[in-house]
């Protein structure tokens, strides 16, 4: 059993997709228009054949409720792999993303946490070496 697919509720797909991949980088898998959204997944350039990221409307009534809480609570509703927090944190707080938690030390890996602008906190972490 492997992960194939997971989903980011996101309060504009337009917004989501310009904000994961210009800024974040990772690369459009799917596109597929389905009324006025899309089925709309996303994949790391490094391993297009691995698990996908959905990025789904954030239109059931039960999605503000459940973000709100965990954004309220600081808790972030995915983590991203980088090679090296502190680097990504510096390229990504240049490019003008918002940082709720910068650079930390968690045991065995350094996180950080931003703002997608899209209605989520995302955490990057890394294993130390």
């Amino acid at each position: 059993m492997r992960v194939y697919i997971t989903s980011v509720f996101v309060s504009d797909q337009s917004q989501a997709k310009e904000f994961y991949t210009k800024v974040l980088g990772f690369k459009v898998k799917h596109d597929i228009p389905m009324g006025p959204f899309s089925w709309l997944t996303l994949v790391s350039p490094e391993d297009e054949g691995g698990a996908e990221l959905l990025l789904e409307p954030a239109e059931h009534r039960a999605v503000a409720p459940y973000r709100d809480a965990l954004k309220a609570d600081g808790i972030p509703v995915a983590s991203f792999a980088v090679e090296d927090v502190q680097a990504e944190y510096e390229r990504l707080s240049g490019l003008g993303v918002e940082f709720t938690q910068g650079p930390t030390d968690a045991g065995t890996v350094m996180v950080a946490t931003f703002d997608d602008t899209c209605g989520n906190l995302i955490q990057i972490s890394s294993y130390k070496g």
